[in-house]
């Protein structure tokens, strides 16, 4: 599997599924590192040239867009989607396969604003899929970050923010 992703990230005759590895890697160094103004770039971009005309609009595709843009991020993490978490379901959930490597929650708003999302993250406690159950060791011990991604109908505009849920808890 590595083998095939290197050669999806270095061989740039695979024409589209390239530009699609390199771009969505790129989203996600982007999150990690906090920079909304790529993330964003790079999700408008992928909104405009992948969404058909009659659905651009919805949540389902705004949601299909984020699957895409993220998908070199199954690589190191489990990606769940409409995951049962606090008290809800979060869109997006990146589990690190390394148990101290940065773990993502991100929910997506439609009509409204990255900061709602993210106080949905907070209101309805998703963080608590990274914790283990009572008496339970934690599942994940690296950073969690918040992620807020939104789409305005009528601008046509994309936001995103990112917060830290929690810093690294190291070994316990």
């Amino acid at each position: 599997m590595d083998k095939y992703n290197e050669l999806l990230l270095t061989n740039d005759s695979l024409g589209y599924v390239h530009r699609l590895a390199k771009a969505s890697e790129k989203m996600l160094s982007a999150t990690l590192s906090g920079d909304t103004k790529t993330m964003t770039e790079i999700l408008k971009f992928a909104h405009d040239t992948e969404s058909p005309i009659l659905s651009y609009n919805s949540e389902i595709e705004l949601s299909a867009v984020v699957n895409l843009v993220y998908l070199s991020a199954r690589d190191r993490y489990r990606v769940e989607r409409e995951d049962k978490a606090g008290q809800g379901f979060v869109d997006f959930i990146f589990y690190p396969e390394n148990r101290n490597a940065v773990g993502i929650i991100l929910e997506l708003k439609v009509d409204s604003t990255p900061e709602e999302a993210l106080q949905q993250i907070i209101a309805k406690n998703y963080i608590l899929r990274f914790e283990g159950k009572i008496g339970e060791r934690a599942k994940y011990q690296g950073k969690i970050l918040g992620v807020g991604i939104s789409y305005n109908k009528k601008t046509k505009e994309h936001g995103c923010k990112i917060i830290v849920m929690r810093e690294n808890m190291g070994s316990i």
